[in-house]
């Protein structure tokens, strides 16, 4: 496994400093989120050109730092096409960034049938699950051009909401150039968290072999909600997803998510003694 974190959970620093100090920090890989991590300078679509990827793939090699994955969480669901229009447009340049960066993963979540990305009940509907399959097909088929590999993060409160719908779209647009981000915590709400364990092992079992990369974070129960947390700060077990990496996924790319820089080494040595155990 191949440790890293979410950038922009990390210090805020200028972006070279800040990737000089995420390897000071020990981390292989960062989850990159563009916007969310670079002031220094643009980051529109306009703005990603072959030479802009040539100077960020070349911070991070002097660093030694991986880009696990390129984010680019939109919705691909609204029912507005003016608004689906730029976010298609998006996807496509982070897919053509992404393969000049020398980024293998573009990395979103599976949306809202609505303009706000929020949950309703319609969420979880065959026909949210249809026009989200009908709207990413010429994304994936763009990420196939490219070369990049598209990777879909099913979580409780979107379209993708549980392994059997991931698994659907992964067979109904039938794409090696598509894949999945596994983060377990995502699966989980207050409905369901008491039977994580079935539903990571459903997960492991249905979606293992088209897993590209991993999140690890916690969850805590706080006023009647889930919330997520660093690694080691909540009520998880880690053996089953941890040996699932260690059997099946040796180097694959595993970002600690929902850390704070004065916790991020605690959950990091937390997590690589476990697996380090196993």
């Amino acid at each position: 496994m191949q440790l890293g974190i979410r950038l922009h959970d990390t210090k805020k620093l200028p972006f070279e400093e800040r990737i000089a100090d995420v390897h000071q920090l020990g981390f292989a890989c960062g989850h990159l989120a563009l916007s969310k991590v670079i002031d220094e300078f643009p980051t529109t679509d306009e703005a990603l050109t072959p030479g802009l990827a040539m100077y960020i793939k070349n911070v991070f090699a002097r660093n030694q730092v991986d880009i696990a994955v390129l984010g680019c969480y939109l919705n691909l669901a609204t029912p507005d096409q003016g608004q689906l229009a730029q976010t298609v447009h998006r996807y496509m340049a982070h897919l053509r960034f992404a393969s000049w960066l020398g980024c293998g993963v573009v990395g979103t979540e599976t949306g809202a049938p609505n303009t706000t990305y929020t949950f309703t009940a319609q969420c979880h509907t065959e026909e949210a699950l249809q026009t989200f399959i009908r709207n990413l097909r010429p994304v994936v088929a763009y990420a196939e051009q490219m070369g990049v590999v598209l990777a879909i993060e099913p979580v409780y409160r979107h379209i993708v909401c549980n392994p059997k719908r991931a698994r659907r779209v992964l067979d109904e647009i039938g794409s090696p150039n598509l894949q999945i981000i596994f983060d377990p915590v995502n699966l989980l709400e207050m409905e369901n968290y008491r039977d994580r364990e079935a539903i990571f092992a459903e997960a492991i079992d249905l979606l293992g072999p088209d897993v590209a990369m991993v999140h690890l974070k916690d969850f805590v129960i706080r006023e009647g909600k889930l919330v997520s947390v660093g690694c080691g700060f909540g009520q998880m077990d880690y053996t089953p997803i941890l040996r699932f990496i260690k059997e099946r996924k040796p180097y694959i790319h595993a970002t600690l998510e929902d850390t704070k820089p004065e916790n991020n080494q605690q959950a990091k040595d937390f997590i690589l003694k476990q697996y380090q155990n196993l």
